[in-house]
């Protein structure tokens, strides 16, 4: 018997969640915290932002608020820095991020199951906008895969490592990286 609509979706969004901290996993902390873009996108950072979000749709949204706000950017700290839930600061390790994250998970995950599919909540952020759970699953799962591919490639750029949850399990083995990489380049150096 196939898998109810609901069900799908939280396995797709359990999977871009462990990718995404897979991506953390086995960094420094400076590796983890390093601007890798120019407007200094970073891994930790990525992290840090999802939790914001999974707490407002996934609680807040379906009146089921995070059950320790004061662990979440405020707005107050929004207001003295826009883009303050896209870094870690210095008082905040790796391991307490991605541990608050896994807090939000199960939280996110207790309103999945307790709500069904159908449950009307209004985002806050989104001036109280009407949606259903099944459309801020969608919307968390899309989410999570864009930051999933942000989180690709500033970590293949970090340290070299490559793969969908770890080190090599989605790319043919022992391929010839610089080869194709030469190839590439000499057909768009054609252009």
């Amino acid at each position: 018997m196939p898998a109810d609509p609901k069900s799908t979706l939280k396995t797709y969004i359990d999977a871009r969640r462990e990718a995404l901290i897979s991506k953390v996993e086995g960094l420094s902390e400076r590796e983890a915290r390093l601007p890798r873009t120019p407007t200094g996108t970073n891994l930790l950072g990525i992290i840090k932002h999802v939790i914001g979000v999974e707490a407002v749709y996934l609680g807040a949204t379906f009146d089921r608020p995070f059950p320790h706000p004061e662990q979440l950017i405020s707005a107050e700290q929004f207001d003295i820095d826009p883009q303050a839930d896209w870094y870690a600061t210095e008082e905040e390790t790796a391991a307490e991020i991605i541990d608050l994250y896994r807090r939000v998970i199960a939280h996110g995950n207790e309103t999945i199951d307790a709500l069904p599919i159908d449950a009307v909540g209004h985002v806050p952020h989104w001036g109280g906008e009407e949606v259903t759970l099944h459309q801020m699953m969608v919307h968390l799962f899309a989410d999570l895969a864009g930051h999933g591919g942000q989180a690709d490639i500033l970590r293949e750029e970090a340290d070299g490592a490559v793969g969908w949850r770890k080190a090599g399990d989605n790319i043919p083995p022992e391929y010839d990286w610089p080869a194709y990489v030469a190839k590439l380049t000499d057909i768009a150096n054609k252009f």
